[in-house]
């Protein structure tokens, strides 16, 4: 990350400091000094820290993790490079994110998961680890260097933005994924059933006369996978899941003791098909928005403890990309700068969840999963790495351009008021993202 010039210490007072990797949830101070956690306590003394922030009122997190996020450096930096895209996660609170493999040229070797934690090093705002792809060129067809790409520091495999087609190929990536203890995130969609499509299949794209995406492209690919992997026992992942069938087929695999594990983006949280009748291609997503039922079964799916992931798939394109007919242009938007507003509307203002369920969700789950828990990640302990998010949990603000600090401006929530935010993000013991709440000695 770039050097800045910071405060050696920094003391944050009096915040609810919820920690659910240890389940802490009180009002306490925390200190930080040399980018690590220095004390929790009750009463600290402010004149041993040469920052002090009162945070009274406000809710002390883990630094936030989002597992997948799109980048694109190299090879589509004018959609959003490792620069910006940092800068979006830590506006969002953000204190890590994992990069997917589909740039170009595609993350499927060691010297290409070494040039992104070089790029990170260099210019980066927050930490960024890699998710090296599966099959070399994310072609589905031979197995990419996943051993050495481990050794070069991958935190987790994936051929995201293209299912791996092949049965035999993918019986091949589950075992060599397990070989690495890492896991596998799949990107669940079956070519066939959704060759032409745009939007999900159902009464929106019968009106508008699109071809229709159905659910059961992600459901046929889980299922599949799931048996596949039912002998193997790689960590399996199953990536932005849409279909609220997928929540019954995933929750029967986890009865069984087999390990699949699932995430929820914003969107699908969020959004139904009809969104494209009003937002065109700003809601045209892979896989796409479907109906309140599927939405319902989501949220119910994270209650119940099936879906333990929130991950934004942060997705840029430039303005004139997404201003293409529906047909043309690309899938996906971003997410990382309103995240967790939309997971707080979506869930906690629902009363789906409470706050330190949400917070799970979105710190030590993912870390767990990319195995950044075993670097301190995640939680919140003394002589743990301090990565922090502060939070104000009763924050009334309405999503604007001027909040998408990236490149791209390619959502459909602008405009969209929300009841919480991130108001200061500490990574490794620096500030990198600071907004006006409170009083700041």
């Amino acid at each position: 990350m770039p050097t800045e010039t910071q405060p050696l210490s920094v003391l944050v007072r009096a915040s609810r400091v919820i920690d659910p990797a240890s389940g802490m949830d009180r009002v306490a101070d925390v200190g930080v000094e040399g980018g690590l956690i220095k004390a929790i306590d009750s009463s600290l003394d402010p004149a041993s820290y040469d920052k002090v922030i009162e945070a009274e009122g406000m809710i002390l997190a883990p630094g936030l993790i989002d597992p997948h996020v799109h980048l694109r450096e190299p090879g589509q930096v004018h959609k959003e490079d490792i620069e910006s895209g940092t800068l979006a996660a830590v506006a969002g609170g953000f204190t890590t994110v994992c990069c997917m493999p589909n740039t170009s040229p595609a993350l499927d070797s060691p010297e290409m998961v070494e040039f992104v934690r070089s790029r990170a090093q260099q210019v980066g705002h927050c930490r960024v680890f890699c998710v090296a792809a599966a099959t070399q060129g994310r072609k589905g067809e031979r197995l990419a260097e996943i051993g050495l790409c481990l050794d070069a520091g991958a935190v987790g495999y994936s051929d995201d933005g293209d299912v791996i087609e092949s049965a035999s190929m993918m019986k091949s990536v589950l075992q060599a994924v397990k070989a690495t203890g890492k896991c596998f995130m799949q990107h669940c969609q079956e070519l066939t059933l959704t060759d032409g499509a745009v939007m999900h299949a159902g009464t929106v794209s019968a009106k508008l006369g699109h071809r229709g995406w159905p659910r059961e492209a992600e459901e046929i690919i889980i299922e599949r996978d799931i048996r596949l992997n039912k002998a193997i026992g790689c960590d399996y992942h199953i990536q932005h899941m849409s279909s609220g069938d997928s929540v019954e087929i995933v929750a029967r695999a986890q009865r069984e003791g087999i390990p699949v594990t699932c995430e929820a983006s914003p969107h699908h949280l969020l959004l139904t098909h009809e969104a494209i009748e009003t937002h065109g291609s700003m809601a045209k997503m892979n896989p796409p928005l479907r109906e309140q039922s599927d939405i319902d079964a989501l949220r119910q799916g994270v209650a119940d403890g099936v879906i333990t992931i929130l991950a934004t798939d942060h997705a840029p394109h430039t303005n004139d990309e997404k201003r293409n007919v529906l047909s043309e242009a690309p899938f996906g938007i971003i997410g990382l700068e309103s995240a967790l507003g939309l997971y707080h509307k979506a869930l906690v203002e629902t009363g789906c969840i409470g706050w330190p369920k949400l917070i799970e969700l979105l710190t030590i789950n993912p870390a767990r999963l990319c195995g950044l828990d075993s670097m301190g990640l995640g939680s919140i302990s003394v002589g743990g790495a301090a990565d922090l998010t502060l939070i104000d949990p009763d924050c009334s603000w309405t999503l604007g351009e001027s909040d998408l600090v990236g490149k791209s401006r390619n959502t459909p929530f602008l405009g969209w008021t929300m009841g919480t935010r991130s108001v200061m993000t500490i990574v490794g013991g620096k500030i990198r993202n600071e907004r006006a709440f409170s009083s700041v000695v």
